[in-house]
């Protein structure tokens, strides 16, 4: 890993064998000191991060947030379980960066009244193409404001298992719960977004 920070390649690193490399390759090389194959890991996962951490904590710092995910994920590496997938360990350091940010707005909104939720950004259009039913309502502005009536808890199981399309047994591994826990918070969190979707008139 750079001095700086940054995720780079080294120069004259063929990238097709990195992207070749199974996870737990490019692993080994980095414990050994090659930082293209970190490269090579965030190139593989920095795009679904982002996805991850947009749909946590807006856009606001988003760069930032993504960047601090895959600082901590270099530093744990030594400490990096075989027995977990590297996405699974990945995404739930990405959580905790983001609840983490979302702890830090509300304490500032505790401080200033003034300070706007980060879900506030502007967000794109819709992708062509999307299939399904939240995912054709991923990037309007009533799932930004229906989200953002849920709680930190709920909002995590949509994002992770609807929005990103994470198996619920790994999301049980990012939060660190029972599947069960889970599927009922899952459950409850589908009724309560599909409850405020049709407060703000949209039929499903």
């Amino acid at each position: 890993m750079p001095n700086s920070g940054k995720v780079t390649s080294e120069k004259g690193e063929p990238h097709m064998a990195l992207e070749m490399a199974d996870d737990l390759t490019l692993i080994d090389q980095c414990l050994a000191g090659k930082r293209s194959a970190f490269a090579g890991l965030y190139r593989r996962y920095g795009q679904r991060v982002r996805s991850t951490l947009y749909q946590l904590c807006g856009e606001t710092g988003l760069d930032d947030l993504v960047q601090e995910v895959f600082l901590r994920a270099w530093r744990g590496l030594p400490k990096f379980r075989r027995s977990a997938s590297f996405s699974t360990w990945l995404y739930r350091i990405a959580w905790n960066v983001a609840m983490d940010r979302r702890k830090k707005f509300a304490r500032d909104r505790q401080r200033e009244q003034t300070v706007s939720d980060p879900l506030d950004a502007t967000l794109p259009d819709p992708s062509q193409g999307a299939s399904g039913q939240w995912s054709a309502l991923h990037y309007q502005d009533v799932i930004r404001k229906a989200l953002g009536t849920l709680s930190d808890g709920a909002r995590s199981v949509i994002v992770l298992c609807d929005l990103e399309d994470i198996p619920q047994k790994d999301v049980a591994q990012i939060l660190n719960v029972p599947v069960g826990t889970v599927k009922s918070r899952l459950f409850s969190a589908r009724a309560a977004l599909r409850k405020e979707l049709e407060r703000q008139g949209v039929e499903l």
